[in-house]
């Protein structure tokens, strides 16, 4: 990825107008020696806090070392005629005031929801001409009653109390989203003045409370085992396994693992265009939605910078932050760096370690990173043809391939059995995979007739049993392991393939900077979230280094194509700066 300008874009299959956009961005953008805030890493987050620091008229700079901007929300070309969302896939949890207020519709941002929007097939053997059983779930209450209806009509009974008490336990958590935590460093350290000031943050956390208490008062069951929180509402494997997906995805814990509900109540708080809890594709892919955000901060005159990696952060005689050093020993000055790289690179490797103290930097480089992940673009030269429903005669996309699509999902103890195989060092044997085909709403993405498939697997070790490390051989072992139990599902699918790109949790580490692999930073466990994110008494975007702030997934409220750790980061820095 050695290119540049538009050659870089058709590598990486932008269009031309992105590839101009890229081009201007670099024309308004050539380097100054000083800026009142600097970004390290253009990922989302890192391009929303530019986005709110230069409306609000902070002149501010976002260096990235890869060719593209985007971190995980990218679109990449990696086989030729077939444009990949390489990382992050999907959308939801993109508050919506950003998308209001960025105005990134009119930037470019175009989205497809999806309705239905999870399939889960079954492997029956024995049925003789039967179609095996499956379960379709969309938008339509009465039908997600008929299909749950397959395996247990008591459930399909439930379901809509189900999904009515998660809806209230997303919108008591939402207050929570859009503003930095509790300040507790104010609160045991701070001048009584900087005490009263911290009392404000206390609000979101008493509407939550409160909304907790008197609409969902079993609501902390869904922080302590969501096997527990699923038993006590169905009966039904088929329907609690494809629950539990939406809990486990991205992380390194089973059904059966205290505090898993939480992940499954961050995946149920999104929605898209006003239909709460609507996920959807991006037309373009990923890439166009870091695009739109860019584009909107650099009409407003911020400047973004690709193939400029930082060094070092810059630390005055005073012990302050004063900018920034590039890989080519440029310095840059600012007032304040965010940096969206997360807390591990922010804090071991970009920061001088005499400015931090000791036990701030063990409690960083001790923070849960493992990751079940690997993720595999596949490319193919038809639709994947399912067993239990079949494709039709002219190939076209039916309303089941625009779903996150279940497979080794039937039960809850599949589940459970890949966790303990990583567990132990081994690739999961029947891996959990959510399979996804967004050229099924996005025709761009791929020639004519041919279509993208992006598989989110798990569970990966990022360290293998007996030593072995993850070589192509490993890889390519793993990668056909995954395409055989599609092949059961879909017989013909590993003819179909054109090509693919494998990333195991170390890949994800090294291209994306992704500790461990991870998808949200650092594990979204109960004891490294809110005000103990990424640690107790620095989760307030501050860290005890004055004018450095984190503003990417490894800060409240986590991962996710959210936005809100940009959005809140730059509200607090824009405060601070006020306030020199």
């Amino acid at each position: 990825m050695a290119a540049s300008g538009l050659g870089l874009g058709r590598a990486l299959g932008f269009s031309p107008r992105r590839a101009w956009r890229r081009a201007h961005w670099e024309a308004r953008g050539r380097l100054k020696p000083e800026y009142d805030a600097v970004v390290i890493g253009a990922g989302h987050n890192g391009l929303v806090a530019a986005a709110y620091l230069q409306r609000l008229g902070v002149n501010t700079a976002v260096f990235e070392r890869r060719p593209v901007i985007g971190g995980a929300a990218v679109t990449e070309e990696i086989i030729p005629g077939f444009k990949f969302s390489r990382a992050s896939y999907l959308l939801s949890l993109l508050r919506p005031q950003i998308y209001t207020d960025l105005e990134l519709k009119k930037h470019g941002l175009k989205l497809h929801l999806r309705n239905p929007y999870s399939f889960t097939p079954m492997l029956e053997e024995g049925m003789g001409s039967k179609v095996p059983r499956s379960l379709l779930l969309g938008t339509d209450m009465a039908e997600n009653q008929k299909q749950i209806a397959q395996f247990s009509r008591k459930d399909a009974q439930a379901f809509p109390k189900y999904e009515a008490f998660m809806n209230r336990l997303a919108l008591a958590i939402d207050p929570l989203l859009d503003a930095a935590p509790v300040d507790l460093e104010a609160f045991q350290r701070g001048s009584l003045l900087q005490r009263l000031q911290a009392l404000s943050t206390l609000k979101p956390v008493l509407q939550a409370g409160n909304t907790l208490v008197s609409r969902c008062p079993s609501a902390l069951l869904s922080g302590i085992l969501l096997s527990q929180v699923l038993d006590q509402w169905f009966e039904s494997e088929p329907l609690k396994a494809t629950l539990a997906t939406d809990a486990v995805i991205g992380a390194m814990t089973s059904p059966h693992t205290p505090g898993s509900g939480y992940v499954l109540l961050h995946h149920v708080m999104g929605g898209l265009e006003g239909v709460q809890g609507a996920w959807g594709y991006v037309q373009g892919g990923m890439g166009a939605l870091s695009d739109a955000i860019s584009s909107s901060a650099t009409a407003h005159g911020a400047s973004v910078f690709t193939e400029k990696t930082v060094a070092t952060v810059l630390v005055s005689n005073e012990g302050r932050v004063q900018g920034v050093v590039l890989q080519d020993g440029s310095e840059v000055r600012s007032k304040v760096v965010l940096s969206n790289a997360s807390p591990q690179a922010t804090f071991l490797k970009l920061t001088p370690q005499e400015w931090l103290p000791k036990e701030f930097v063990e409690r960083i480089s001790q923070l849960d990173t493992k990751s079940p992940v690997t993720k595999i673009n596949v490319a193919v030269d038809r639709l994947p043809d399912f067993l239990a429903a079949p494709n039709a005669p002219g190939g076209q996309p039916l309303p089941h391939h625009q779903c996150s699509i279940h497979l080794n999902c039937e039960d809850t103890l599949l589940l459970h059995q890949a966790f303990k195989d990583a567990m132990e060092g081994l690739p999961s044997h029947r891996p959990m995979i959510e399979l996804c085909i967004p050229s099924s709403l996005d025709p761009t993405l791929a020639p004519p007739g041919c279509h993208v498939v992006s598989l989110f697997t798990q569970y990966t070790p990022y360290m293998l049993a007996g030593g072995k490390v993850w070589d192509e051989q490993e890889r390519s072992a793993y990668a056909d392991k995954v395409f055989d139990c599609i092949e059961a599902y879909a017989p013909g699918f590993k003819r179909s393939v054109v090509g693919r790109d494998i990333l195991t949790p170390p890949d994800l580490e090294r291209i994306f900077g992704l500790p461990g692999g991870n998808i949200f930073h650092c594990a979204m466990t109960l004891d490294q979230l809110y005000f103990a994110r990424p640690t107790p008494l620095h989760s307030s975007y501050r860290c005890p280094l004055r004018g450095l702030y984190l503003c990417g997934s490894g800060a409240h409220p986590g991962g996710g194509v959210m936005g809100a750790a940009g959005h809140n980061a730059a509200r607090v820095v824009f405060r601070d700066l006020k306030s020199m």
